[in-house]
């Protein structure tokens, strides 16, 4: 190698070097790629402030953002149901007239939170799950019929309560004495 060709190999191997480190010009979004967006017209672009400290090295500081980042609360806010009618049942005392009557009704779940933030899942105000059937009650007449209408064939509707089958596989010679129940205590 000559003397001549080792100073420009040299100054090629730093100029990549800082190329690399961010030396070099900033990059712009291309219009081919679908997944850059163009930098904002109403957002003015922003320098660096100049900094009176003095320079110990090179910074090791991460680059910044413009713009606003959204900021999640730390936790979800808690679930709010529509309240059920008063003088109507609650899932848990269907249930409970279930294992009364001697019916499959083992390992309950309140599932509530199924029915979907302030109401706007299924709409229900409360659901709990047994091995036997699925209790939904809901706050209204109305919105009990709907959902039996849309689970027709697979669930019965007494006032507010739905019963639905179809979580719980109830066996079909099974359902009558369910609703039975269901209905002498309305």
């Amino acid at each position: 190698m000559s003397h001549r060709i080792l100073p420009a190999l040299v100054l090629v191997a730093v100029a990549a070097a800082l190329t690399a480190c961010g030396g070099g010009e900033k990059e712009q979004p291309s219009a081919a790629d679908p997944t850059s967006a163009p930098p904002s017209a109403s957002a003015p672009a922003t320098a660096p402030a100049p900094s009176d400290a003095p320079s110990s090295g090179p910074s090791t500081a991460e680059p910044t953002v413009t713009g606003s980042t959204e900021r999640r609360p730390p936790s979800p806010p808690p679930v709010e149901l529509p309240p059920r009618q008063a003088g109507e049942p609650s899932a848990r005392e269907v249930v409970a007239a279930f294992r009364s009557a001697g019916l499959k009704a083992g390992r309950s779940k309140d599932r509530s939170v199924d029915c979907g933030p302030d109401g706007l899942g299924l709409g229900c105000s409360e659901i709990v799950v047994t091995d036997g059937v699925a209790v939904y009650v809901f706050p209204d007449e109305v919105s009990a019929t709907d959902m039996a209408e849309v689970w027709a064939g697979a669930s019965f509707r007494s006032g507010t309560v739905v019963l639905n089958y179809l979580e719980a596989k109830t066996p079909r010679a099974d359902r009558p004495a369910y609703e039975k129940a269901l209905t002498e205590l309305d």
